[in-house]
């Protein structure tokens, strides 16, 4: 994270100071920069992918364990690394929930009578101060 926050702002700030700030030895950040990517990083970048594209493919509804089932056999992996390459960027499923009528307006229930029968309308507008 610190390596990827002074990589991003480099035009904006110099190097040695972000390095110092952050804690971080210059040596360490170049050492990083010129590092090359890791197998793993580079199947979970691979992986993300193809959960894009299943989550985009469902209409974005799928979560993690329907994703998981959906993953080719050449990409297979736990529903836990599914969940969290998701919940890492930002991949939520929607939530469509079903509409739940709360009135019934066709019942033989009795309603109670309007015993105040009150006229609420005003003959002049209230005046302020």
């Amino acid at each position: 994270m610190r390596f990827k926050f002074i990589f991003e702002h480099r035009f904006e700030f110099r190097i040695a100071k972000m390095c110092q700030a952050l804690s971080v030895s210059r040596s360490g950040y170049y050492a990083h920069i010129k590092r090359p990517e890791s197998k793993r990083s580079k199947a979970n970048r691979e992986l993300l992918d193809t959960i894009k594209d299943i989550h985009i493919n469902s209409r974005r509804i799928y979560g993690s364990p329907q994703i998981t089932k959906n993953l080719p056999p050449e990409k297979k992996a736990s529903r836990g690394r599914v969940a969290r390459l998701m919940r890492a960027n930002g991949i939520r499923s929607k939530v469509v929930r079903k509409y739940k009528a709360t009135t019934n307006s066709s019942h033989n229930l009795p309603v109670a009578d309007n015993i105040l029968n009150q006229n609420i309308t005003t003959s002049n507008p209230m005046r302020n101060g």
